[in-house]
Parts: C-alpha cells; structure tokens; sequence
C-alpha cells in the first residue's frame, strides 16, 4: 500500500442492535469526509442501520449513503478481484470477513492494511494488544489489532471535527434546544424540568427507578425511544410505548420518541441533564455530551462484563462516589436497596460531575481523535 491510502473498506456485523452500525457508520462517515478516503461499508442487516439512517433502502444490494457506498452483506462467498481489494481493510470487531476476499487480499500488490478495530474498553490489558500483529494461518496477509481507549497507548475515541464547537453552541442556545426537544412534544413547562434521556437494555432496574422518581417528587421528564424498556414503560403509561404516547405521575412526565438520526440523537444527549446509555456508541457519545450519564455496559458471561465497567469507573468516577454506585447498581454489579436515596446522591453531585466530565473530554482528546490515529497507523503500516 503507499503511505497514502485512497480506498477503504469496513465490514460489520450487526450484533447489539444499534451500537455496531452505530460505530461503523460514524467510522465511515469521518473518514469520507474528513480524509476524502473512498469508503465501502458492508452490512448485513440494513433495517437497523436505517434506524438510525432514515436514507438507507432496505432492499438495495448496493447504495450510495452520504458519500459511502453500502453494500448488503449477504453472504457473498464468492471470488473477488484484487482490484477490488481496498488500501485499508476493517473487519468490525472480529467479524470473518467473506474467504474469496481474504484471499484477494493476499493477492493484491501492494499488501492492503488489514485491521481488527476491537471493542472499547478501559482494562489496562488493551494497551499491551494495541496495534499487535498476527497472522493469517494459511494466506500471507497480517492482520492488525487496534483498540480504541482512553490513554495514549490505545487508539483514542471517535470524535469529529468542530463536535465540541457544534455542542457549546447549541448548549448555550435554550431557544434551539426548545425548538428541538419541541419536535417530540416537550413544552415550555417540561423544558424547566430535570431532563433525562433514557435508553438501556432490557433487564435494566427501569421500574424501580421510575417508582423512585415519583416518590423523590422533583419534576423530571424522561424521553424514552421506542422499544427501550417497554414492559416499564408501557406499565406507567398505562398504554403502548409507542411513539408519541406520553403520560405524567406525579411530578414525573415520561415521553415516547421515534428513534433519530445520530446527529438528532446527539442534540438529545446535549439537550438533557442526565443520559442514561448503553453498549459502546451511546456511551461514547454521552462522554462528549457533557452532561452526567449513567453507562449501562453490554451483559457477558459469568458477569466479565463487571470487571470492565469497574476499570472505567476506576479511571473515571475518583471522587465521586454517587456515580460509582449507582452505575454499579444499575448493572447489577452491586445492590442497591434505596434507589431513591440513591438518585438523590447522583442527582447533588450534577455540578461536581459536569466539572468531572470537562477534565475527563480533555484529558482523553489530549491522545488525539481515533479516526486520525488509525490513519497514522496505517501509513507507518503500509
């Protein structure tokens, strides 16, 4: 490959319903973008990616999307050309990528740059395994491991040029965030209340929590997506959790969204006081918000994925304690018997959390964004 790569290509598995093509296609678009790379994105499950897409036709094999071209991944096991074969070769968290283009990569001249972009994490263990070789056990092409992270020796977070400027902008503007949240029915009234944007898995203590807000009496209102905690939702509305229902108890008003395209899902995160997220994108994402967020970490077997929310909370939540217990409440790692007491503490600490998260944005983007960083690599790679 020469030390200036034109084309690029990821392949993405859709696993965790919205954080896979989540990440891919905000990796996808930057890189289009930003670096006037040639990106395919190949997906195989094109209904979810429209979710958060609205431009995206289910029913093409092959589209153009915002400057990406889209490829239905659909199993295609047949034979590809080497000309075929893109400078930079992404498989998304270990995804096999289809044998026929495997080994037209063997046969490209020169090399193209294979990488295994892995899942975030903040266990230490990732700085030892970022940017490692290995092997392909029969063809001769070397595949990269490349971890995004929070410290210099890993790979940094994807973060867009002018997002912070487009954030402080619309944070300081209460009239666009009005005319925003006013797109899903919040009034005047609600926009003085707590906000909070609430988007989790299904087994997330949702019930407790709401029962916990009513009884603690501050006005809050709670802006739900669609399909996200049904059962609870449906059982305090008294009515499917369908788009634009909406229902109030107490001081406590909860509202059903229509899932949005990332850049309105972005303005969400901005535009409330608290987010609760899930998974990897949405995590990301609250971290550039701003705002105090409550991360809900993607369930593992024998609970390893306890051990990687620990080693987040321990970079992240020194000095704050209300934090720490109620994310580890929240993911069942520890036990919470008073979530009221509980939302409370998390509730007190709003400003001390806000300074935290000023710290933190600075101190991860000090390592540079990722986009850049896997660029660089892939010319000292080549």
């Amino acid at each position: 490959m020469s030390n200036t790569p034109r084309t690029l290509v990821i392949f993405c598995k859709v696993v965790d319903n919205y954080g896979d093509i989540g990440i891919c296609w905000r990796l996808a678009r930057q890189l289009h973008h930003e670096h006037a790379l040639a990106v395919t994105l190949w997906v195989d499950d094109l209904a979810s990616f429209r979710r958060i897409c609205p431009e995206v036709d289910t029913g093409a094999a092959l589209q153009q999307v915002q400057g990406v071209a889209v490829r239905h991944w659909q199993g295609q096991d047949g034979q590809f050309d080497p000309g075929e074969v893109a400078d930079i070769v992404i498989e998304f968290f270990g995804v096999d990528i289809p044998p026929g283009y495997a080994e037209a990569m063997a046969r490209r001249e020169p090399r193209p740059v294979w990488i295994n972009y892995e899942g975030l994490s903040a266990e230490e263990w990732v700085e030892g395994c970022h940017r490692l070789p290995s092997m392909h056990p029969r063809l001769p092409i070397t595949k990269y491991f490349f971890f995004p992270g929070f410290t210099g020796k890993t790979g940094g977070l994807l973060h867009e040029a002018g997002l912070d400027e487009a954030r402080q902008a619309f944070q300081s503007d209460r009239a666009a965030m009005a005319a925003f949240l006013a797109r899903f029915g919040v009034t005047d009234e609600e926009m003085d209340t707590l906000k909070v944007s609430l988007f989790c898995y299904p087994h997330a203590p949702v019930a407790a929590l709401l029962e916990a807000w009513e009884a603690e009496g501050t006005a809050l209102t709670c802006l739900v997506p669609e399909g996200v905690a049904r059962d609870a939702v449906e059982a305090f509305l008294g009515q499917p959790a369908q788009a634009g229902a909406y229902g109030k108890r107490g001081a406590v008003t909860l509202r059903v969204l229509p899932f949005v395209p990332q850049p309105d899902y972005d303005r969400l995160l901005w535009a409330c006081d608290i987010n609760f997220v899930r998974g990897e994108d949405s995590w990301v994402r609250a971290q550039w918000a701003g705002r105090a967020f409550v991360w809900q970490i993607y369930p593992q077997d024998e609970n390893l994925h306890h051990k990687k929310l620990r080693a987040f909370l321990q970079r992240y939540a020194g000095g704050l304690p209300s934090v720490e217990r109620f994310m580890l409440g929240w993911n069942d790692a520890a036990v919470i018997g008073d979530w009221q007491a509980a939302w409370l503490a998390l509730k007190e600490d709003l400003p001390a959390i806000a300074r935290r998260n000023a710290a933190w944005q600075h101190a991860v983007l000090e390592n540079g964004d990722l986009v850049t960083q896997l660029l660089s690599f892939a010319r000292s790679a080549g």
